[in-house]
């Protein structure tokens, strides 16, 4: 008789040996694709997985192995990756391995017009048969296929046999009949009497593709119209003649180095990079100070115990936290418009100006930081009124029976209590507006743009921006450059979240020592 403990043994194996088979099977077939490492890994984590799930030994670590894998998978390899890609030249023009690279390169033929015939296709019963014919005045014969089937194509060649005045020919395909089967037609190969293989040339015509290129010894590519030798270049990642001109596509190699050095050493790379890292530190910390301020002295109003609609008056102010960014900031950008805009009708009904936001770059900062400011500070002023009140009551009514006021309160009661809990999540809201991507992409885009750089570069971009516009838009997809600033993006953040890791640990050591 089996027992419940054996069927659930006898189960629990067979999963196993499912799951393994499984996985042997999506190593070998990520292998077969010549991706050896992206194999090799799959097989490592898989195997390590079964054995955390089916040892008995490693009980407690199923319960920790699937936060310690997302933290690897989600958190260190597109680190660790996008690191990797700073050494090396991975952009638009270089997105290929060499030897890929090189197959393209190979792939590439042009049509012998001496060698191409012109087509038609003609009905015979449920299958069709392709005639061959030549074009304009050269005397070559006439060739047929034999009956074919266009809705299963296969990888065989297709002899042609040469057509005969008798050779009966069905109802030919009209253009339009022609096209709908043209997926079909560009699969054919046809092979004549000689052995010369013909392929889909176009609407009217198959024809014999001469390669360009041939492979030489080495990893070099021969040109064979005029016989050209263009050796690959693993310093620069491109195929190249004796004289340095370049074959497209290139392919990927590492540059050591090369995209920091350019970063920091290259004058028209570094001035812009410079001035947009200043800006970002300014955008942030001023986002941060002002917030702060504005946040903090509402919270100080409302929790005024005389003030009446207090509840109201907080829900309102809360409200700019609560609708989506997004909208806000779409909101803003027509609140702005120059022409348009109601800020602008009102400046000019009062004053007779009408600030060009968008265009000057000062102006474009301002806003931005307006627009920023509105967007935190109802978040400053939630933090603050909770923060208020943890405060005893007692120190307030201390200080009110020697006589202080409500800026004696604050600045001696009120700031020194609350600034130490507020310090460190004023540390995180400055590394989030550090990298405040949709602010900016929304609002301005980076622009206005900085004149003669090599790169596009905005006045407004913050480093995320500049990043992005560097890998994603209108400078080459330069991958690798933009993961070099990635990664000095993130070892800055790492550091300010050092500060506010340590700031915690000071804090909780302070209350330890109260206590």
């Amino acid at each position: 008789m089996t027992t419940p403990n054996t069927s659930s043994s006898v189960l629990s194996k067979t999963i196993a040996v499912l799951v393994a088979l499984g996985l042997l099977w999506l190593t070998f077939a990520i292998y077969t694709s010549g991706q050896a490492v992206w194999a090799a890994l799959v097989l490592s984590l898989g195997a390590l997985s079964l054995y955390v799930y089916v040892s008995a030994k490693t009980l407690a670590w199923r319960y920790l192995f699937p936060g310690v894998m997302a933290m690897l998978v989600f958190v260190a390899f597109p680190l660790v990756y996008t690191i990797q890609i700073g050494f090396t030249n991975y952009s638009a023009n270089n997105l290929l391995s060499e030897a890929r690279a090189r197959d393209y390169l190979l792939d590439q033929a042009d049509v012998n017009e001496s060698r191409a015939y012109a087509f038609g296709v003609h009905a015979d019963g449920n299958d069709v048969r392709l005639v061959l014919s030549p074009q304009g005045d050269a005397v070559q014969e006439r060739y047929i296929s034999a009956p074919l089937s266009l809705n299963k194509v296969t990888n065989k060649p297709v002899v042609m046999l040469p057509l005969t005045t008798d050779t009966p020919l069905g109802q030919p395909y009209t253009l339009r009949q022609t096209i709908a089967h043209r997926d079909a037609l560009m699969a054919l190969r046809l092979e004549l009497p000689n052995k010369s293989t013909l392929l889909y040339a176009g609407l009217h015509e198959f024809a014999v593709f001469e390669p360009l290129w041939q492979a030489q010894q080495g990893g070099a590519l021969k040109r064979l119209a005029d016989g050209a030798l263009y050796q690959p270049n693993r310093d620069t990642g491109f195929f190249e003649d004796a004289k340095g001109d370049r074959l497209q596509p290139g392919f990927k190699v590492g540059v050591g180095f090369a995209n920091y050095a350019r970063l920091f050493g290259d004058a028209d790379m570094r001035g812009p990079f410079g001035s947009i890292f200043v800006w970002t530190v300014a955008f942030a910390g001023l986002t941060v100070l002002f917030a702060t301020a504005i946040g903090m002295t509402l919270a100080v109003l409302l929790n005024w115990e005389a003030l009446n609609y207090r509840t109201l008056y907080r829900t309102l102010l809360f409200l700019p936290y609560a609708v989506p960014g997004f909208i806000s900031i779409l909101v803003f950008k027509g609140l702005f418009n120059q022409n348009f805009g109601e800020i602008n009708a009102i400046l000019d009904a009062v004053f007779g100006i009408k600030p060009a936001w968008f265009a000057d770059p000062l102006l474009a900062k301002i806003m931005i930081l307006i627009v920023n400011v509105w967007l935190g500070y109802p978040f400053i002023m939630v933090l603050c009124t909770g923060l208020i009140k943890s405060v005893p009551a007692d120190l307030y009514e201390a200080s009110a029976i020697a006589g202080a006021g409500p800026l004696t309160n604050f600045w001696r009661i009120t700031a020194p209590l609350i600034v130490k809990p507020l310090m460190p999540l004023l540390i995180s809201s400055f590394a989030f507006n550090f990298n405040n991507f949709v602010l900016i992409s929304l609002l301005t885009d980076g622009r206005p743009d900085y004149l003669n750089t090599k790169l596009p570069a905005g006045t407004t971009d913050i480093l995320v921006s500049y990043t992005y516009r560097i890998a994603f838009t209108d400078a080459g997809a330069n991958f690798g450059l933009a993961a070099a600033i990635s990664t000095v993006i993130f070892f800055l953040i790492a550091m300010l979240s050092l500060v506010n890791l340590k700031l915690t640990q000071s804090k909780d050591t302070a209350r330890k020592g109260g206590h």
